[in-house]
């Protein structure tokens, strides 16, 4: 798979945290951050693959990149 060519500008780890705290915390750190930065997410609750990406659908954001490693995923989203 390729790397993804975005390079993240803000992290956001919210590993061993549960719904909805990841997806709040997403969305708030989003708020904050100016066009064309990238937030990476890391988090470890299995919902946040589907909350994530119901979150960003509603805001003009993109998620660039979704990785799963050993029970952790990783989330690229560009701010639009």
């Amino acid at each position: 798979m390729d790397e993804p060519t975005k390079k993240p500008t803000h992290r956001l780890d919210v590993l061993g945290f549960f719904c909805p705290v990841p997806v709040a915390e997403a969305k708030q750190a989003l708020s904050s951050m100016t066009e064309g930065s990238v937030l990476e997410v890391l988090a470890s609750d299995p919902e946040t693959l589907h909350d994530i990406p119901m979150m960003i659908e509603r805001t003009s954001h993109q998620i660039v990149n979704v990785k799963k490693s050993q029970g952790e995923f990783t989330f690229l989203i560009e701010v639009r």
